[in-house]
């Protein structure tokens, strides 16, 4: 098969397992309270499920970047919002609105357009160590001020866990060529030992802050990560790793084009999903009326009459 094709292919079926993994983690966020602390949701069993879904779906995202760039494999994980949102739906005994199609469609457009000026050739250029620490440096500044404390959690929260995630790629992606690379290199150097630190940390920090992120729902924050991640993993293959954009300038106009379609349908879903929140907060119709009062007061019983003493008259006649 095609190198491409198979990206392609392994792309597909590691965005499904990302999608359910999705599901999981919001019907446990929306089960969770706010102040609940990790460890406490470590010994959840729903908690673990979603790591295991998310580690199938590392796992194929891994094959396919040895395989495919990372302006071709990023972008379809896309695929992940056209399967969780009428999944999360479906999770939550309701339909997915026009809205929520609408705004699912038009994120899925504008990575598609991404996706046409992605290159197609398999990737043989990885991070050096200094470029690594600094893009692992940058990455945690970054995530540090999205999700600062005080933040309320959503979409800032979301955008963190997309650049986390991204950037877990482009790092994995170095270690896949390097370990693949039949040259005669070292297997285990610092840099290789560095890079598999900083993507286990990104990593686990993504889960983390997509967690915190669908405590508001599951559309609108996923996409914020379905769109987060693909442009800071191509960011970082522009800059550092010698890919380039098909096309020319034609491409660059088309980049632009599916990213503005794909900032509205992040809008569209952030939109839905409030409406969705205020629904079910709620209660529909008039509100039934209680025949019996709500409250009843019961007064202490008065204490019986005592009646005055009554004068006697010799004979037996009663004083007036």
């Amino acid at each position: 098969m095609n190198a491409t094709l198979l990206a392609v292919a392994l792309s597909l079926v590691s965005a499904g397992a990302y999608a359910a993994a999705a599901v999981a983690q919001s019907r446990l966020a929306g089960r969770t309270e706010p102040g609940t602390g990790v460890l406490r949701m470590l010994g959840r069993g729903a908690w673990w499920s979603a790591v295991g879904l998310n580690a199938a779906g590392a796992l194929l995202h891994v094959a396919a970047l040895n395989y495919g760039p990372l302006t071709l494999v990023q972008p379809l994980g896309a695929l992940t919002l056209v399967v969780a949102v009428p999944l999360g739906a479906r999770a939550a005994g309701r339909r997915v609105g026009r809205a929520e199609w609408r705004g699912t469609a038009l994120t899925l457009l504008g990575l598609g357009a991404l996706l046409l000026t992605a290159g197609g050739s398999a990737p043989h250029e990885t991070l050096t160590l200094p470029e690594a620490l600094g893009v692992g440096a940058a990455t945690m500044a970054v995530v540090a001020g999205l999700s600062r404390p005080g933040a309320r959690p959503g979409l800032r929260h979301a955008a963190a866990s997309g650049i986390t995630s991204g950037v877990a790629s482009a790092l994995t992606q170095t270690l896949t060529v390097a370990v693949t690379d039949h040259s005669g290199g070292p297997l285990f150097s610092w840099r290789l030992l560095t890079v598999a630190l900083l993507v286990s940390a990104f990593a686990m920090g993504g889960l983390l802050l997509s967690q915190t992120a669908y405590r508001g729902g599951l559309g609108a924050p996923l996409a914020v990560v379905t769109l987060a991640n693909p442009v800071a993993a191509a960011a970082i293959g522009l800059a550092l790793l010698g890919e380039r954009l098909q096309g020319g300038p034609v491409s660059l106009v088309l980049a632009l084009l599916g990213t503005t379609a794909a900032v509205r349908g992040v809008i569209l879903l952030s939109r839905a999903q409030a409406r969705n929140a205020d629904r079910d907060e709620v209660p529909e119709g008039p509100a039934p009326v209680d025949p019996v009062p709500s409250r009843v007061v019961i007064g202490s019983p008065r204490p019986a009459a005592v009646p005055e003493p009554v004068a006697v008259r010799a004979g037996g006649a009663p004083h007036p």
